[in-house]
């Protein structure tokens, strides 16, 4: 299959081509940054996804997984909502091909905690993604988007490495530990791939994390 990833230079973005590469699978990555892997079966484009006239012609897009996004960027809704709508209404136009749309989220798209502008990204972000999924339905294409709690990324690192910060997230999540981008990819995997009868739905990934409203203030 040809599967597309944005944000494909990133922790989770270069985990995920990484796997779909081990899988088999042809992989197209859309970042700003250079390609952060290297396979005779990566294809790598350097665009702004914000800009629609700027996205190359793929064939056959198969998979498309919507990752890119930013935090706290000076146009969070550029980057998480309306990237993500440019590049879904492009590939999945006139594309037969397709199988499988996935969006990433994040636990603030429930929750609605973080910077407000992330959150609210992420929220119409799902909401966009529930309307791909009834438009792509009779089509038999299924359409989701997870949404990760905390994910072990050098983005995350001044929370990571904060010994008190670190000690107060672990206070309110159960399972005592956050995602790799690995198991991120995973989930990545298994919805577009495996998956062939959920669709329109967003899964929250979160550890069990319960509250983290006492922790950060966001603004």
């Amino acid at each position: 299959m040809n599967v597309l990833i944005t944000g494909a230079s990133g922790g989770i973005g270069a985990a995920a081509v990484k796997r779909f590469l081990s899988l088999g699978h042809t992989v197209y990555g859309i970042d700003l940054a250079p390609a952060a892997v290297t396979h005779p079966a990566y294809i790598h484009y350097m665009a702004d996804i914000r800009d629609a006239a700027a996205l190359p012609k793929i064939p056959d897009v198969h998979v498309i997984f919507n990752n890119a996004g930013a935090q706290n960027s000076g146009d969070d809704i550029g980057n998480n909502l309306t990237g993500a709508v440019n590049v879904t209404e492009k590939y999945i136009a006139d594309n037969p091909a397709l199988c499988s749309v996935l969006f990433n989220a994040s636990a603030s798209s429930i929750t609605g905690r973080e910077f407000p502008l992330y959150a609210a990204a992420k929220a119409g972000l799902v909401g966009y993604m529930k309307n791909v999924a009834v438009r792509l339905a009779p089509l038999g294409v299924t359409c989701n988007a997870i949404s990760p709690g905390g994910v072990l990324t050098p983005l995350n690192a001044p929370v990571t490495e904060d010994p008190d910060c670190w000690r107060r997230i672990m206070d309110v999540t159960p399972m005592k530990k956050w995602m790799t981008p690995d198991e991120v990819a995973d989930w990545a995997v298994f919805l577009t791939l495996t998956n062939r009868s959920m669709s329109g739905q967003n899964l929250l990934i979160d550890n069990g994390e319960t509250d983290l409203a006492d922790i950060f203030v966001w603004k």
